[in-house]
């Protein structure tokens, strides 16, 4: 085994994991921002210290992602793959960030991991892609929609003759913990991703027989994404924080709360890699539709939705292409 692609293929991995925390830390953070319940600076490094925790809560995302995708492959081969659908992955992190599109990293990687699979002939479990990515990516962002609904209405009920200006004050202080909430979730599931796939590099490699994680894999990949997050997202934290709707604390508040739940069963309960950006861009439409349907800016809405169903294919489509380029060097 070359060990230069294994070297490639980990840094390449971790760069991934950089810009999917620059690309999502919006996600965390946006609304608590938008609403001044955090300085921007203070929001990143919060939300940076909270996504390295996070990514020491759980593995099942990472198994899921090791092996629930593809087969693993073995050889420079696999490690062509693997770099393949990294570039990929970064690829459409980065043309998406650029335009201030809020798209899902997770799904950038996975469509990458198929793209390239498919381009080196391994085999793609495709009832695990189905049914741990296509489902979740459907029903999630649905549940967070009815759920930020449902719970901005059930706030507008329980505080109706409270004051609003010390109502809002003390959401304000609420978004705090709501967004350390979604912070938490972020590295829950995000770190993990990465985990999986420098897991599947190692047993590649012959560096790994079993299917845990290493610490240093864990501490590694949570670094990088708590790096990429304090490097702020601005552009997409714009859109999620005004162009969607102008959000208050309240509906800040209900808008994490809502995404965070959906993250955390999703994880445990499910072992689901599900997309943060989806959850958290539905639940802020749900929250604002409370307001009026009209209140919600739909044409900003629609162009994020697009954005989700292209993800996947764009970054399997650069994925396979770049398959074959580095497969010349490979072999």
């Amino acid at each position: 085994m070359d060990t230069a692609a294994l070297i490639a293929v980990l840094g390449v991995a971790f760069f991934f994991t950089y810009t999917n925390g620059f690309h999502d830390s919006a996600n965390a953070i946006a609304t608590s921002v938008s609403t001044r319940a955090l300085t921007p600076r203070a929001a990143l490094a919060m939300a940076a210290v909270m996504n390295l925790a996070g990514a020491f809560l759980g593995s099942g995302v990472a198994h899921t992602v090791s092996q629930g995708i593809i087969e693993t492959p073995t050889g420079n081969q696999g490690m062509a793959i693997l770099f393949a659908a990294l570039v990929g992955a970064i690829t459409w992190n980065l043309v998406t960030w650029y335009f201030g599109l809020p798209s899902s990293s997770s799904h950038a990687l996975f469509g990458g991991m198929v793209g390239a699979a498919l381009a080196g002939g391994t085999e793609v479990f495709w009832s695990g892609v189905v049914d741990k990515i296509v489902i979740p990516m459907v029903v999630s962002p649905i549940v967070g929609l009815v759920g930020g609904y449902l719970v901005m209405l059930a706030i507008l009920w329980i505080f109706r003759r409270a004051n609003p200006h010390r109502a809002k004050r003390n959401f304000r202080v609420a978004q705090t913990a709501s967004a350390a909430a979604m912070a938490l979730a972020h590295g829950l599931q995000d770190a993990q991703k990465t985990m999986g796939i420098v897991v599947m590099a190692l047993t590649i490699s012959g560096h790994q027989t079993t299917d845990g994680i290493p610490v240093w894999v864990k501490i590694s990949c949570a670094t990088m994404l708590s790096l990429g997050t304090y490097a702020g997202g601005w552009r997409i934290m714009r859109t999620l924080g005004r162009k969607i709707i102008e959000l208050d604390p309240p509906q800040g508040f209900a808008a994490e709360a809502t995404a965070s739940t959906v993250m955390y069963i999703t994880s445990f309960v499910f072992k689901a890699p599900i997309s943060t950006t989806h959850v958290i861009t539905s639940a802020i439409m749900g929250v604002g539709a409370t307001k009026r349907i009209r209140a919600v800016r739909w044409g900003v809405a629609k162009n994020i939705v697009l954005g989700w169903f292209i993800t996947m294919p764009a970054a399997a489509i650069v994925a396979a292409l770049m398959y074959w380029f580095v497969h010349l060097f490979w072999g």
